[in-house]
Order: structure tokens, then sequence, then C-alpha cells
């Protein structure tokens, strides 16, 4: 699936603000934002610094982002679900926040209840999460 730059910061930004969540930032957390960075063509200096600090940061606009398709909406529920259950649990304000996203995104919270339970179910980092099949338009992966 190919996605906007705009998008793909949308993705990157969501991210980190669901991670801020719970006010802390796991090993895991920072692992798997730090995949999710390369994947959408970051540098590894910004993903560094922007999951470094974005306890403290209050810069960063607490709006939920709203994707040019449901098809990257759903992706990207996917990966916030991986993300909040790679420390093993999904802190409520996680919860929260995806399904505030889902819903600016025009999607169904019975979708979006039965994809939690799966993710429940699968409380590991993933080999495979749903943005190494996105590609950023008019930027390459190394």
């Amino acid at each position: 699936m190919k996605i906007s730059a705009v998008d793909a910061s949308n993705y990157f930004r969501g991210l980190l603000l669901l991670i801020r969540k719970d006010r802390k930032v796991t090993e895991s957390e920072v692992e798997l934002m730090m995949r999710i960075g390369k994947a959408l063509v970051f540098e590894e200096r910004f993903c560094e610094n922007a999951i470094q600090g974005i306890l403290e940061n209050e810069h960063v606009r607490e709006q939920a982002p709203k994707f040019a398709t449901k098809e990257l909406a759903e992706k990207f529920i996917h990966d916030g679900l991986s993300l909040s259950f790679s420390d093993n649990e999904i802190h409520p304000s996680e919860e929260e926040w995806l399904r505030f996203v889902a819903e600016v995104n025009g999607l169904d919270l019975q979708w979006f209840l039965r994809e939690r339970a799966r993710a429940a179910k699968n409380k590991t980092l993933h080999a495979q999460i749903e943005v190494d099949d996105i590609t950023v338009q008019g930027l390459e992966r190394n």
C-alpha cells in the first residue's frame, strides 16, 4: 500500500501519542516504534529523539490522526494494538485513544472490539507489523 508523507507522519505521531498515554515508555515500545519509524522512512535519530522526548514534549498535537483511507486506519489500529500489548497489557487510556482514532476514521466499534480481543490473545511482538506493507510515496527504504 502506498501512502502520502502526511499519512506517514500522522501514523508515527499517532503511535507516539499512544505510547505516552500510560505515562511510561517501555523497551518493547521503543523497539517497535523504531521498526515503525524505519518502515515509514524516518531518520533513525529523529525517531530516537521523538520517542525519548514524547513524555515531556508538549508541542506534539493531541489530535487524533485522520487517514486518507479506512484501510490505512485499520493498519494503524492493528499496529497500535500490537504496540499497546507489547508490554503484555493495554492501559485503559491506550485503549480509549485507539477507540477514538477508530471512531474518527469511521471504523466500526464491533470491528475494533474483535481486533482488540485478537490482539489480547497474541501479546508478543509481531514478526510482521502492518506498517511493513506500507510504502511512502516518493521515498525509498534503505
